[in-house]
């Protein structure tokens, strides 16, 4: 029976499946839903399990195989154990390690050079890597962490809408819009707010830049205040010696214009995806060659 790597890049919004040959040569791709083991491991691993089925479908490998395959898994949420233990435990592959969705998105974007990445989301994390140690700053998850994410950009949305509600700061065409989603009710806003995951705050991030482009003066207030928590991670970042620093994440293109000049210089194009990093990764520990051939 043939043997098969997995690369698996599972994030706050979606996972991704790429099975490959054992030389790391990538055969078939799959995807699912929200794979963030902090915020609900047990949906977490039906979306791993379905993106990785999903990924020897589409390579015409029969399903069952995935089961004699060795799997590297960059997932969101992985920097607290025991959520790490509790999956890691359950997942049906022959081999499996399982690291930060940062760090094969920092290989995928770099490559074996030096420099960082400034993942920006639903969550946000910032890595770094000179002469091969890597280096982590921030990614501690929505609750305490995740500063300039989309998930706490679309919380700060929400919030200054029921300020706005209740008179204490200035209402905007932004925050109108908000309340009108909720007929008008805070308690509607509360109760969504209650029961939310950051992915369903992070649906709203769009909506602040957009606005923003209009000259909307809460949309730019909070950009403003979410690009400098950026910008100061990003001067540890730059402080440590990195000189290559590639922007990742769904909001990535969106907040670059609104990032210090002082680091517009640093900023670089990604050489590869997340999905191709965590391919390579799966090549180097578990395959016979270290190059991908996607």
């Amino acid at each position: 029976m043939a043997h098969y790597i997995l690369g698996i890049d599972g994030g706050g919004t979606s996972c991704r499946a790429a099975v490959a040959s054992p030389d790391g040569c990538i055969l078939g791709r799959g995807k699912s839903g929200a794979a963030n083991i902090l915020t609900d491991p047990d949906t977490a691993l039906i979306h791993i399990i379905g993106a990785a089925e999903a990924a020897f479908e589409d390579a015409k490998l029969p399903v069952a195989d995935i089961g004699t395959a060795s799997a590297l898994l960059g997932l969101a949420g992985s920097n607290v154990g025991d959520a790490v233990h509790y999956v890691k435990e359950r997942l049906p592959f022959a081999k499996a390690d399982i690291e930060s969705d940062g760090l094969i998105a920092l290989q995928g974007a770099l490559g074996e050079r030096d420099g960082a990445v400034a993942i920006l989301g639903t969550g946000s994390i910032y890595i770094s890597r000179i002469a091969a140690q890597v280096r982590y700053i921030g990614g501690w998850g929505f609750t305490i962490g995740d500063l300039g994410s989309g998930g706490r950009l679309g919380h700060a949305l929400l919030q200054e809408s029921l300020l706005a509600f209740d008179g204490i700061r200035p209402s905007s065409a932004l925050t109108d819009t908000v309340m009108a989603e909720f007929g008008n009710d805070p308690r509607a806003v509360v109760e969504f707010a209650r029961l939310a995951h950051p992915g369903a705050f992070g649906r709203y991030a769009p909506r602040v830049f957009e606005f923003a482009s209009r000259q909307d003066p809460v949309a730019i207030a909070l950009l403003q205040a979410a690009a400098q928590t950026i910008d100061e991670a990003l001067d540890v970042v730059a402080r440590r010696g990195s000189r290559r620093i590639c922007l990742l994440g769904g909001l990535a293109p969106l907040y670059r214009p609104w990032l210090a000049a002082r680091h517009q210089p640093l900023f670089a194009e990604a050489e590869a995806d997340a999905l191709t990093g965590s391919v390579a990764l799966a090549a180097q520990r578990f395959g016979t060659e270290a190059r991908v051939r996607a």
